[in-house]
């Protein structure tokens, strides 16, 4: 189906990103043209690279956002005459001194993260102009015991659990959805992602709280086995979304950004998963493809990417609820003052 730009939503069988890690060290497109970036002159090949780069952070790299790495991935970007750098947002930076700086473009954050300056009065601000993930994308994974999973086993069990502000609140808003007493689980704090996978891995834990692909993977080796899934409790929400500054929503280089956004999101939700996972692979050194297509499905699945990238004031307000729930907040912050239409 012709993406809404008129361009094919399916990736360049030439587009190729170079993976130079993940969790700190920065990603790079790397400049071997796709096959709409080729012209002919006197019978010899002139190849048109990448005019300008865009710099891209995120606060984390999962499959969870695979409509972003698959702007990048499959070729999308570069067909626009963009390049770009991708890179986790280093721990000890500050995000708004690094777009002061120039030194970012776009970032892949939530709404929530501007409440906290927005309640200390600061208003000059990224704001958030496309969604990236409708659905909580963390799955609860046990250890396989065979027995049939029941929320109130989380009860009196051992849950290793992200703490990290966003992810906690939705967890504690899903378990009070599902009338799980909060104060009766175990919650534990073994630091990062990883640091969960590892102490898990290690017998710490009756249940671990993460996104995809780490409990995919878990499964695979046998370790643990997915018992639920928090975007299926948590109503539709604003859970994660890409923000710039104002005065970058106007350029051609947002426009040419939001026309490639717009292809990846097609490509991966009307993809198979097997296909997605292979143009996406790269990005996910250790990971095997079928566990990276098994967590793309499962995401699919869930409903957890839509065609328009519109952040609706209906799945903001449920992220205020959420952190109002959570006691993290105690007033509203109007969706106007966080968001805006992505560029056209």
């Amino acid at each position: 189906m012709a993406a809404p730009s008129g361009k094919s939503c399916e990736a360049p069988q030439t587009g190729w990103v170079s993976p130079r890690s993940v969790f700190g060290i920065r990603f790079e497109t790397m400049a071997r043209p796709s096959l709409l970036s080729t012209l002919s002159t006197e019978g010899k090949s002139v190849f048109i690279m990448p005019s300008e780069t865009l710099h891209i952070t995120v606060y984390r790299h999962s499959v969870f956002y695979s409509p972003l790495i698959a702007t990048i991935a499959a070729g999308f970007l570069r067909e626009e005459g963009l390049d770009a750098t991708y890179f986790p947002k280093p721990r000890e930076r500050n995000q708004y001194e690094m777009f002061r700086l120039g030194e970012i473009d776009i970032m892949q954050a939530a709404v929530s993260t501007s409440w906290d300056p927005l309640s200390k009065g600061i208003r000059d601000i990224p704001l958030h102009f496309a969604q990236i993930n409708q659905r909580d994308g963390f799955f609860i994974a046990g250890r396989p015991t065979g027995r049939p999973f029941e929320w109130k086993q989380l009860e009196g069990a051992r849950l290793l659990a992200d703490h990290a502000q966003q992810p906690f609140a939705m967890l504690k808003y899903g378990l009070h959805l599902k009338r799980v007493d909060w104060n009766r689980v175990q919650m534990i704090n073994a630091g990062s992602p990883e640091e969960m996978d590892a102490a898990f891995r290690a017998g710490t834990g009756d249940f671990v709280h993460l996104q995809g692909p780490a409990p995919q993977q878990l499964e695979k080796d046998g370790i643990g086995k997915i018992v639920a899934a928090l975007g299926e409790v948590i109503p539709p929400v604003a859970f994660s979304s890409l923000m710039a500054m104002r005065d970058f929503m106007d350029t051609a280089k947002a426009k040419a950004f939001m026309r490639a956004y717009r292809r990846a999101l097609r490509f991966v939700i009307e993809s198979p998963a097997d296909r997605v996972a292979e143009v996406e692979v790269d990005f996910f050194p250790g990971v095997s493809r079928d566990v990276l297509a098994a967590s793309i499905s499962r995401y699919q699945k869930l409903g957890n990417w839509r065609l328009d990238p519109a952040i609706t004031r209906e799945q903001y307000e449920v992220a205020l609820d959420v952190f109002l729930h959570a006691g993290i907040f105690k007033e509203r912050f109007p969706f106007e003052d966080v968001v805006v239409p992505p560029p056209a």
